[in-house]
């Protein structure tokens, strides 16, 4: 006798996902098409279960599903994967850097006090970081 082969629920339990993720991964190409039962049942390999894992762990390293498809299609080889893990990781921390800035931003448009951006872009007094006073002090700097 061949492998076991799970039906759809069995495969989404044993990997943490739902049904509906399992048939979207088929339609991109993520998994491939399960064979199909007499009863018209989904039978996938037990591997499928693995793969699911694989999928989720990458989405959680934050690679896109589209990546991680370039992933699986470049197969097993590890400067693959290193390259790929190299680029996401600038990628994260050139995203951190904007954050921070983000953060730092709102964190002085907070403690100026401002409740309106108008009023406070018109008055020399206010300390918020507004975007027409930034533009403004750009456009003297040149």
């Amino acid at each position: 006798m061949g492998e076991p082969e799970l039906r759809s629920g069995q495969v989404a339990d044993a990997a943490g996902v739902n049904v509906q993720t399992l048939r979207y991964y088929e339609r991109r190409g993520l998994l491939a098409a399960p064979r199909r039962s007499p009863g018209g049942h989904r039978l996938y390999p037990a591997e499928t279960v693995t793969l699911l894992r694989v999928v989720k762990a990458a989405q959680r390293l934050g690679f896109t599903l589209a990546e991680v498809a370039a992933l699986l299609a470049a197969g097993r080889h590890d400067a693959g994967l290193r390259t790929r893990a190299h680029d996401k990781l600038a990628e994260v921390e050139r995203r951190l850097a904007d954050l921070t800035d983000v953060r730092d931003t709102l964190r002085e448009a907070i403690s100026a006090g401002c409740d309106d951006l108008i009023t406070c872009a018109g008055s020399s007094r206010c300390r918020c970081p507004s975007p027409v006073r930034t533009t403004t002090r750009l456009r003297s700097d040149a």
